[in-house]
């Protein structure tokens, strides 16, 4: 029998229930002291780790766990606070730590991003002349936590410093080689903290290498590997790579560390081994189940690949994981009660994944027959999976039929706009939100009661129909030129399409973290997507009526729907997206077949999804445009659509923004602040836009003259007769109060600019 090891990667932060969620709310909002929160959160972490310890994982992740952001953690690890927190050096306390994720008053947050292609925000580093230091160990002491309070020898997990300073900000690119030569004493001075206290395996993340790096980067790799090998000996260190097949294999494959980790779902990983080897110096931690998806692993699959994997490495020099860390699926399937037993069958979430491995791993040492059991059982789940998906002749007959043509408006913008001004009469620089308005307590919990049974389906209705003639009421009184209904009636804005739309499942605790406390539920889609009806037509008509000023009308985009879904692999990924974008160009006519000439179509996922391997850039902006262009394309010429892009580099797609044909896009640029305006400046965009003039996602009210800063900024580039001012994004996550009154700020701003400019006009 062998000695190969199991390992995870890290596990979710949030909770079996969002414990999590709730304990952070509670301190920020004034109802928990400090040290409740950390009796709270530590009962999470020490639980998540038992967890682990009993199901028999050998390499237990240490030091993954966090109070908003892991990336905000490194950042707190070396002290680095932007000046704006006033910080004065030392271990950086919790309000410090959350001011920088949320802003303050006379502080505004710190930028945020996606990691990566994933729906997992970021809290973005501003270096700007910052001088690190070791500030606090903090893998030394979630390692010292486990071993001391539960026995366990934990893998401290730690974020590479390569991958830091390249997700970072504030820096010119000549300055790179230095900041390296900076942060690298400070990464030893951890490990060699962490080899005194026996610590025998740390994992350094390094996903930026699952992306095209150049020369300069890979070079300083290998510079920081040489001196960590040299300084820290006694110390296994695994170089651990997720996303997508690692670039530079041999250069980083010839690092001096102890391990490698690779994901062989993501990207061509086994082609690397059959091309170029691997050395027999290392250990290959081997991500082979989906640390990304939900949908149950084939055992039996997997051990064959392992088995094939087997042949390139040396006895016992094996380890086996999940693809990524577990941060992005939900915690556990043991709490589904309602969902069908079928789709159940075929689920596995963070729990059942770590039982994979450790399953995985039983069969690799032992045998495929010490695991015969655990093979028959899966293969039977995942056959009555598959007898059950729902298979649509008609829609994917549409599909294979469908023709470029098909993805046309009747009009060009030009042509279009024209038809739009002479309808709406809009002023100049109109003003607008991006959709929902706050879910209160009160809105969340009269969900709950009627989802419960406890209230009528007639009282839910008139429950929802008040929200939102209150809130038309109020957006009328701020004077906000083109209005919303408020989404009052969605749990989410994928998911709640996803409850509607045929071949779609959902779950009752299938959450995972989005950004700070902010979870999400992504859908399940286990079929062929088909439109069933009216989905948002009631609610939008019913805002109409109440007033005399246009209500746009909301929905979710294909590429959003389904980058923000787990999606079942029995149909491609491209085909289940017309499929979805079908379903929208049905609903988008039943709007406008009942008078919504406004329809806002949201695809903050769209970069999200982009590759890490640039040479499949191409056929994903290409489908993605389509797709968007699809779900619009039988629109009427005078009909206006909008659509809403979050956080993201945009130069990098700015032709596909443009390709999506929207007759007006807007984007967040606050939190970057007005960075984003520059690739509007080095490109010329000809339809109507909104640069988000304001963070939704910090609790403080934005200044009048901050906001028109962000609005003067914009208009140096971009023509007036374009621009529309609206929030960076959805306002769903705000407080009531907070949300007025920073809409009072953006109105207040947007009409000194329009008179401004008037004024001007007729000098």
């Amino acid at each position: 029998m062998t000695n190969i090891k199991s390992s995870n990667l890290g596990y979710p932060r949030i909770g079996e229930k969002r414990e999590w969620k709730r304990a952070l709310e509670a301190f920020w909002n004034g109802n928990i002291t400090q040290t409740e929160l950390i009796e709270k959160t530590d009962d999470i972490r020490l639980n998540n780790l038992k967890k682990q310890q009993e199901q028999g994982i050998d390499l237990i992740p240490v030091g993954d766990f966090s109070l908003y952001d892991h990336v905000l953690d490194t950042s707190a690890t070396f002290g680095i606070v932007p000046d704006r927190y006033e910080y004065d050096g030392g271990k950086v306390d919790i309000n410090t730590y959350f001011a920088i994720a949320r802003g303050l008053d006379d502080a505004i947050a710190s930028e945020m991003t996606k990691w990566f292609n994933t729906n997992y925000h970021y809290i973005v580093p501003e270096l700007n002349g910052a001088k690190p230091e070791l500030v606090e160990n903090r893998a030394l002491t979630y390692y010292k936590e486990a071993k001391e309070k539960l026995g366990i020898d934990g893998k401290p997990v730690l974020l590479g410093p390569i991958t830091y300073l390249q997700l970072s900000k504030g820096f010119e690119a000549d300055e790179f080689a230095g900041l390296v030569e900076t942060f690298t004493p400070l990464y030893v001075q951890i490990l060699q903290e962490l080899q005194e206290a026996g610590a025998r395996w740390v994992q350094i993340d390094e996903p930026i290498f699952a992306t095209n790096v150049d020369e300069e980067v890979i070079a300083a790799a290998e510079k920081v590997y040489a001196t960590f090998a040299e300084e820290a000996p006694g110390i296994n260190i695994i170089f651990q790579t997720y996303f997508e097949k690692v670039s530079h294999y041999e250069r980083i494959a010839a690092l001096p560390v102890k391990g490698l980790g690779l994901d062989f779902v993501h990207g061509d990983s086994l082609e690397l081994l059959k091309t170029y080897g691997f050395p027999k110096d290392k250990v290959l931690a081997a991500g082979v189940v989906d640390g990304r998806n939900v949908w149950r692993a084939d055992i039996g699959e997997k051990l064959t690949t392992l088995e094939t994997i087997k042949q390139f490495v040396q006895d016992d020099q094996l380890i086996i994981q999940p693809s990524s860390t577990l941060l992005h699926v939900p915690v556990t399937k043991t709490l589904e009660e309602k969902i069908d037993p079928v789709i159940l069958g075929g689920l596995s979430f963070a729990d059942q994944k770590i039982t994979e491995i450790v399953a995985l791993t039983k069969g690799l040492n032992e045998g495929r027959e010490a695991i015969a059991d655990d093979i028959a059982e899966v293969d039977a789940a995942l056959n009555e999976l598959q007898a059950t998906y729902r298979s649509n002749d008609d829609v994917r007959k549409a599909v294979s039929n469908l023709t470029e043509k098909d993805a046309e408006r009747g009009a060009p913008f030009a042509e279009r706009i024209e038809l739009q001004d002479k309808l709406f009469e809009l002023p100049l620089l109109p003003t607008t939100t991006i959709g929902s308005l706050p879910q209160t307590p009160e809105v969340r919990g009269t969900r709950t009661k009627w989802r419960k049974g406890e209230i009528t389906d007639a009282e839910y209705e008139k429950f929802i129909e008040d929200s939102i003639a209150r809130w038309i009421k109020i957006q009328e009184d701020l004077d906000i030129d083109v209005l919303v209904h408020g989404e009052f009636e969605r749990n989410d804005m994928v998911e709640y399409f996803g409850e509607k739309f045929n071949g779609f499942s959902v779950t009752e605790y299938g959450w995972v973290q989005s950004y700070g406390s902010r979870c999400v539920k992504p859908p399940l889609i286990f079929g062929d997507v088909s439109w069933d009806g009216p989905i948002t037509v009631k609610e939008s008509v019913y805002a109409q009526s109440l007033t005399n000023r246009i209500v746009k009308g909301m929905l979710t985009g294909p590429v959003t729907i389904l980058n923000w879904s787990f999606v079942h692999d029995t149909t491609p990924r491209y085909d289940i997206m017309k499929q979805i974008a079908l379903a929208l160009q049905k609903e988008i006519n039943a709007l406008e077949d009942n008078g919504i000439k406004i329809i806002q179509v949201d695809e903050p996922a769209l970069r999200e999804g982009l590759p890490l391997d640039h040479a499949k850039w191409d056929e994903y902006l290409d489908v993605s445009a389509y797709a968007f262009r699809l779900a619009t394309a039988t629109a009427e010429n005078d009909t206006q659509i909008h659509t809403h892009m979050c956080y993201s580099n945009f130069e990098d797609i700015f032709d596909c923004i443009d390709a999506l044909d929207a007759d007006v896009i807007s984007i967040e640029t606050s939190r970057s602040h007005g960075e984003l305006v520059s690739t509007f400046e080095d490109n010329t965009y000809t339809k109507e836009i909104g640069l988000g003039v304001y963070d939704i996602h910090s609790p403080r009210i934005p200044a009048v003259d901050e906001v028109k800063q962000n609005i003067d900024r914009a208009l140096q580039t971009i023509s007036p007769k374009q621009f529309w001012v609206n929030p960076d994004c959805g306002l769903k996550t705000r407080k009531e109060d907070e949300t007025i009154d920073a809409l009072k700020v953006m109105v207040e701003a947007a009409k000194a600019t329009r008179e401004e400019l008037l004024v001007n006009e007729t000098k």
